[in-house]
């Protein structure tokens, strides 16, 4: 099934500087002010690669991606990075507080594995995606010749084998840091050929669900398509990903919110309907109320008003709500909280398709603070669980995008993975 392999990383060496202000979130949650802050740290953070920008006299909009490739190159050949000598696993530990106080530690395996095409059923997908976001990725890929970010992945491990194999190996190098959210990255190398070899062995039986990364995913898929047919493997058909047990108490998936950017009209008299409930509630505890009721297995959406009085939408009737969605999809599919939101509530009641006339946010306080601010609402929800994700993507299906937020992001700039070390 899976083809893992170690890898020869490229990382920072002593003389780049301290590694907490070289690394950065993923390329696509950094806004603009944010990558500006993270470069100011230090003039090797790893947004200049994986977020290069245009400058005054480039001729072209494409020379901000051989930018990337020109200071990767330099940054090797001035031992600011440096190449592992040999091919290695990559601890990953991630340690955060939730919004109960509770501490939780997360634990990764950074590898290589073999691009698969979704059809084959060894590397699965679970979210759409759209072409515009795949280009730039693929620019930056075509330029470096290298893999700056790692994906999100993750197996189903229900012995917990893999999970405690990768926790008892033995780690040549540590480096620990803490983020500027208050998060603790441990990243640790693993060298030891019989832990390697047995970690490769216990992957190669496994299918990967794509948890975080699938445009980057399907570019290095076009990118391996690109380069033709070979007899032997190349490195193009490898790509850098972080690999994660389903089975991990660590493993946390928090809501993505949508923010109502267009005025839908009178909002609570639309979304009157014999299949579900309003009830009144207080912004500040829309978030907390509906937590309560999908903790008891019920469905319900949080809706944030200006002046700060929402309401609750409850869902005594799953199955007459998900005969109002349209279209072809599995029971699954259909009763996903984020389809219903959208096919339901927006598109039915409200009128509203597309993807222009709402923005995300996976903080509680910023969907509330927009209502304050000129957004005619805010809809909070529960996130979908690990199980409905495993569900939808191996019957073949896919939720919307941003259905899913595995918290915390995996932290850019730990490794980069050159095709030149395969």
């Amino acid at each position: 099934m899976a083809d893992i392999r170690p890898l020869r990383g490229t990382r920072y060496t002593s003389k780049a500087g301290e590694l907490a202000h070289l690394v950065a979130p993923p390329y696509d949650v950094i806004s603009p002010a944010e990558r500006e802050q993270l470069a100011s740290q230090n003039p090797h953070n790893v947004v200049l690669l994986t977020l290069p920008e245009s400058e005054d006299g480039d001729r072209s909009k494409f020379i901000k991606y051989a930018r990337s490739s020109s200071r990767l190159e330099n940054w090797v050949n001035e031992g600011i990075m440096s190449p592992d000598p040999q091919p290695c696993f990559y601890r990953y530990l991630q340690t955060f507080t939730m919004h109960d106080g509770a501490r939780i530690q997360r634990q990764s395996l950074i590898a290589l594995i073999k691009v698969e095409p979704y059809e084959k059923g060894v590397v699965l997908p679970h979210e759409q995606t759209f072409p515009k976001h795949k280009e730039d990725r693929l620019r930056i890929l075509e330029a470096t010749r290298s893999h700056l970010e790692c994906i999100y992945g993750l197996h189903e491990d229900p012995e917990e084998t893999i999970f405690k194999t990768v926790a008892s190996a033995t780690a040549s190098e540590t480096q620990r840091f803490t983020s500027d959210d208050g998060i603790e990255h441990t990243f640790e190398v693993i060298q030891d050929p019989n832990t390697l070899e047995r970690l490769v062995q216990l992957l190669k039986d496994r299918k990967i669900w794509i948890a975080d990364g699938h445009h980057r995913y399907e570019t290095a898929l076009g990118f391996r398509e690109a380069a033709g047919t070979h007899d032997k493997l190349i490195a193009e058909d490898f790509m850098m990903m972080a690999l994660g047990s389903m089975e991990d108490p660590g493993l946390v998936l928090l809501p993505t919110h949508r923010i109502l950017q267009r005025d839908p009209g009178d909002l609570r008299d639309k979304l009157i309907a014999p299949y579900w409930t309003l009830e009144d509630c207080p912004n500040e505890r829309l978030m907390a109320t509906i937590e309560q009721i999908g903790q008891r297995g019920e469905r319900a959406f949080g809706v944030a008003m200006p002046g700060g009085g929402g309401f609750i939408i409850k869902v005594p009737d799953l199955n007459q709500v998900v005969d109002m969605v349209t279209g072809a999809g599995s029971a699954a599919l259909k009763s996903l909280d984020v389809t219903i939101l959208h096919d339901v509530i927006f598109a039915h009641h409200l009128g509203l398709t597309g993807l222009d006339f709402f923005g995300y946010t996976r903080v509680e306080q910023e969907a509330l603070d927009a209502v304050e601010n000129g957004a005619f609402a805010s809809f909070l929800m529960n996130p979908p669980s690990v199980h409905d994700m495993r569900i939808i993507a191996n019957g073949g299906e896919k939720m919307p995008q941003k259905s899913t937020y595995y918290h915390p992001k995996i932290t850019s700039g730990l490794a980069v993975w050159r095709l030149s070390d395969f």
